[in-house]
């Protein structure tokens, strides 16, 4: 009878424990205010002109499609697929190879597409020292700046981990913070299948995709994306246009 009790005791503690532990999660993500493109481009005032690239998004049916990681091989590849199906995009780069595929990040630029901040070695940004967070978006910034003549004025937190302490240092560093709507968690997978069909079944007017390239399924899944959803009625546009006719603002959380 003693030995039930305490394993009863044990199970009770150990339920409550789970349920503190969702509270906490919970407590953590709701500590900072997230961002749909959709609410603070309607609150915003008409902008001046034509919107960026010629598609207002207040109109057409828009959705961003986003890459993560390093400028590598691949990247010529998907630019090849973008072009034809003239989807611009926003890549979020890792400082740490920009310097050995210099032609890759200006092509990037040159073709339209937006450029971000993913950071120099993809670190937990919550798990590092103030110091570490400006180091790593600091070098990143000014890599892309060097090739391109544009500092980037979006980041994406590795691991979408954000917290209002790297808010704060985001706004410091005039950094707007840009998470996702729709993942293919095409890190964990190469059947191509299942990233395309991840990626569709998630898809909706103002949604935020993201991808990485360097992923070995993840490049032969676009272009049956990019039909699918052209054929959907979708527009493909970097996060900037997506906001149009407001714009990023530092330190802020958009999804």
């Amino acid at each position: 009878m003693n030995i039930l009790k305490a394993r009863i005791r044990l199970a009770i503690f150990a339920a409550l424990a789970v349920m503190t532990a969702a509270v906490v999660a919970i407590a953590v993500a709701s500590s900072f205010e997230t961002l749909s493109p959709r609410a603070v481009r309607n609150q915003a005032a008409a902008g001046p002109g034509k919107p960026p690239g010629g598609i207002d998004c207040r109109k057409a049916k828009c959705i961003a499609l986003t890459f993560d990681g390093n400028p590598r091989k691949p990247t010529d590849a998907l630019l090849d697929l973008l072009a034809r199906y003239q989807a611009s995009s926003t890549f979020f780069l890792e400082g740490r190879k920009i310097g050995e595929h210099p032609d890759v990040v200006r092509r990037i630029a040159t073709e339209g597409h937006e450029l971000g901040n993913h950071t120099w070695t993809h670190p937990r940004l919550t798990e590092v020292p103030d110091e570490r967070v400006r180091d790593e978006l600091n070098r990143t910034g000014q890599a892309i700046l060097s090739i391109t003549g544009k500092k980037p004025l979006l980041m994406r937190p590795p691991e979408g981990r954000t917290d209002d302490r790297i808010s704060r240092i985001s706004r410091e560093l005039g950094l707007a913070q840009v998470l996702w709507t729709v993942t293919a968690k095409d890190y964990e997978t190469t059947d191509t299948a299942l990233i395309s069909k991840r990626v569709l079944d998630g898809a909706d007017r103002d949604g935020i995709i993201l991808l990485h390239p360097l992923h070995r399924g993840t490049v032969p899944a676009v272009p049956g994306i990019l039909k699918k959803l052209t054929a959907q009625g979708y527009s493909f546009v970097t996060v900037s246009q997506l906001l149009y006719p407001a714009a990023a603002r530092p330190g802020k959380v958009y999804r």
